[in-house]
């Protein structure tokens, strides 16, 4: 996803209006009167600011998810569940693009929202961005990615999985498996919460850990590449990837290789589902998105309504890591076939 770049314009002028708006429109959540950045529903209500037209709660959730990712599918859901118990306008955009990102907590903040939920893939890109929505008086919490630094910007909370632990979690499970040597496929450089994963495998895995860069928005490169390291080096007898759809890309290459490797995963979705219930996939490690998303609304909605502040500000709100194996997989496909897990 690579909107085009802002318009110039005086001081004042809501910077990248025309690349918001075509964004807000294809990704926007209809919810309660969803409002879309630079829309007829940002008006204020009776002077108050923030509050949609008709006088609701007006939130941004904002992620670094690529186009076409299952995996922010269910973080959306997840929200749009809590913005309609909770009566919120919800608008939903991303960017992978760390500037772009930033840019779009810029918007929501011009937007005058009530609140924002945004993911700290790579937080220093999104340092400034976080503070101007605190300058503002905006409430700004966290999911899914930046356990490490959503308190040093100033961010009320923090709902997610702590990924290091989750990365050991999963290097105690290969060693239950007798693996020797895991290749740890990482399909977006930089990203905080990738790489703390197969760190925390590295720790735990009395095996060989080596990790390896693929494009995670070209699944046929994604497959060359595993397929293409495994041919090179046949002791890798583990392939670890971070993402479902990541897995099973991983099952096309390791047949395609002709490799007798395993293949174990975090994150879930109905597809991959089926391969651990069939045995392709050994296991997943699921950081429950859909919590995710629904937690930080949910959050936003709290703190607005009554001052409440989950963890009290100094502790992460933890969802996973929960395992999915062969042996409980059965009473999570259900959820899964919802498009909820």
């Amino acid at each position: 996803m690579n909107p085009p770049p802002a318009s110039p314009g005086p001081a004042g002028t809501r910077r990248g209006a025309i690349r918001a708006v075509a964004l807000a429109a294809a990704l926007c959540l209809t919810l309660v009167g969803c409002s879309v950045f630079g829309g007829s529903d940002s008006e204020s209500d009776n002077g108050t600011s923030g509050t949609s037209g008709n006088g609701r709660m007006k939130v941004a959730l904002i992620t670094h998810g690529a186009k076409g990712d299952a995996f922010w599918d269910l973080v959306r859901k997840g929200a749009e569940a809590a913005a309609a118990k909770d009566g919120i306008s919800l608008t939903y955009v991303s960017d992978p693009d760390a500037t772009g990102q930033a840019d779009l907590v810029r918007d929501a903040v011009e937007d005058k929202v009530d609140g924002i939920a945004v993911t700290l893939a790579k937080p220093q890109a999104m340092k400034d961005a976080v503070a101007e929505a605190r300058a503002a008086g905006i409430p700004v919490v966290a999911l899914n990615s930046g356990i490490d630094a959503w308190q040093a910007q100033g961010l009320l909370e923090y709902f997610g999985q702590d990924e290091s632990v989750a990365g050991r979690a999963l290097g105690n499970q290969l060693d239950g498996f007798s693996a020797k040597h895991a290749l740890c496929v990482i399909h977006e450089r930089g990203n905080v919460a990738l790489e703390a994963r197969c760190a925390g495998v590295r720790k735990t895995f009395g095996g060989q850990t080596e990790n390896l860069y693929v494009d995670g928005t070209d699944m046929d490169a994604v497959t060359d590449a595993v397929a293409a390291k495994l041919r090179q080096d046949p002791t890798i007898d583990e392939v670890v990837t971070m993402g479902a759809q990541y897995a099973l890309a991983a099952v096309k290459s390791v047949k395609g290789a002709g490799s007798k490797a395993q293949i174990a995963t975090f994150d879930l979705n109905k597809d991959l589902v089926k391969a651990v219930k069939s045995g392709t996939v050994q296991f997943a490690v699921d950081q429950q998105p859909y919590l995710q998303g629904y937690l930080a609304v949910d959050g936003l909605w709290l703190y607005r309504t009554n001052g409440n502040i989950s963890g009290g500000g100094v502790e992460p709100v933890l969802t996973g890591p929960a395992f999915v194996t062969r042996k409980n997989v059965a009473g999570i496909a259900k959820f899964a076939a919802n498009g909820t897990r």
